[in-house]
Formats: structure tokens, sequence, C-alpha cells
């Protein structure tokens, strides 16, 4: 009995799972990581693999689960302290989407509309 069958179906189911696999990624992919700057009164957002979120707008901590579709992350709900901090633009705090663009993560809010950019960190 030859093993040339066996082994041409093997190597087949190994090429079919790593094709399968290819287009696999974690939720965070591109989106993982750092965006913007930790200094006082600036915007800064860290995304996690599993689309967890936290960060500031420059004034209030926020947290909350975000997805990812496409190249697309969409924030979920999430909770945000509710201070209030003069000379601040608290614009991350309007986050309904975003997405990446070079190195930057553009923030959109709900309806499209551009709200700021976050280089990444």
């Amino acid at each position: 009995m030859s093993l040339r069958p066996a082994r041409a179906a093997l190597a087949l189911a190994a090429v079919a799972a790593v094709v399968a696999l290819s287009g696999c990624s974690s939720p965070g992919s591109s989106f993982t990581g750092t965006w913007g700057s930790s200094a006082a009164g600036q915007p800064n957002l860290t995304i996690k693999d599993d689309g967890t979120f936290s960060g500031n707008d420059g004034c209030n901590a926020m947290s909350g689960k975000g997805t990812v579709k496409g190249d697309t992350f969409t924030f979920g709900p999430f909770a945000s302290t509710l201070k209030a901090c003069e000379g601040v633009n608290p614009w991350l705090s309007r986050a309904n989407t975003a997405k990446v663009s070079g190195s930057d993560l553009v923030v959109y809010a709900n309806g499209g509309e551009k709200v700021g950019t976050l280089a990444k960190g």
C-alpha cells in the first residue's frame, strides 16, 4: 500500500487550513495599540485585541468595548466621567467609529462627521 495518496490528502488539508486561517485576525488587528498623547489635556485611546478600549478625551476618562468589521472600528456604549475642563475640546467623547489611515486613527461621530485624529503612540 502506497503512502503517497495519504500524504497528498494531508498536504491538501494543511493548505486548506492555512488558507482558511489566513482570513482570520484578532478583533483589534490594525486598531490594537495606543493612540494619541498622554500629555495633560490631550486625548488618548488604547484599544486591546478583544476590542476593549480605554482612554481620556483630554479631560474625562472613558472605557468600553467596540467591534471591528472590515476597516472600521465601531465604538460600543462606553462609560465616561463628566468633569468640566476649561480649554479642552472633548471631541473623543463623540466617537462612534474609527478607521486607520497610515499611522493615524481617524475618529468619526454618529453620522460620519470626522471629529478628530489620534497619532499611533
